[in-house]
């Protein structure tokens, strides 16, 4: 066999190898922007622990949404709770607010508020005249009890999107 030709061989397969890291890598890759998105947020009113589901810890929750767009503003439409059943239990903005370039703006559902339950969301809608990155929406959930602590977060989940 000759070593020129394994050499060769050899050399394109590696440079195949390297080309395919680099075209698959994360920060090769194309960042994805949107116009517009509708978002569901889990949000947890309570959790519950033990062996029986009366026993629970009461959380407050914070709805975070921050714009990720370094150029470019997002308007905030509407921020909706809806319990554990799907039923709507209130608005959390008045009206529209815009959030310029890396602004973040936050909504409490406080701990004494047992309206959600455990299965409890938000549905957050946001739109932008041109495509930017899409914002972060999530929700933080602290309680305790006794000296028991919890805390965790909830990323949304985009249902909708332009």
């Amino acid at each position: 066999m000759n070593i020129n030709r394994t050499i060769g061989r050899t050399f394109f397969f590696v440079s195949l190898c390297l080309l395919a890291v680099i075209a698959f890598s994360p920060a090769s890759a194309q960042v994805r922007r949107v116009k517009a998105q509708t978002l569901y947020v889990p949000v947890y009113s309570h959790i519950y622990y033990g062996d029986r589901e009366r026993d629970f810890i009461l959380l407050s929750a914070t709805l975070s949404v921050r714009n990720t767009d370094t150029a470019k503003p997002i308007t905030l439409l509407s921020a909706d709770y809806y319990d554990s059943k799907g039923k709507f239990i209130e608005k959390f903005m008045a009206g529209p607010v815009t959030l310029g370039p890396m602004e973040t703006i936050r909504y409490i559902v406080k701990e004494s508020d047992s309206r959600g339950g455990s299965g409890a969301n938000f549905i957050v809608k946001w739109a932008a005249e041109s495509p930017v990155t899409a914002p972060i929406i999530e929700a933080v959930m602290i309680g305790t009890r006794g000296q028991q602590g919890i805390s965790f977060t909830s990323r949304g989940q985009a249902i909708q999107e332009q």
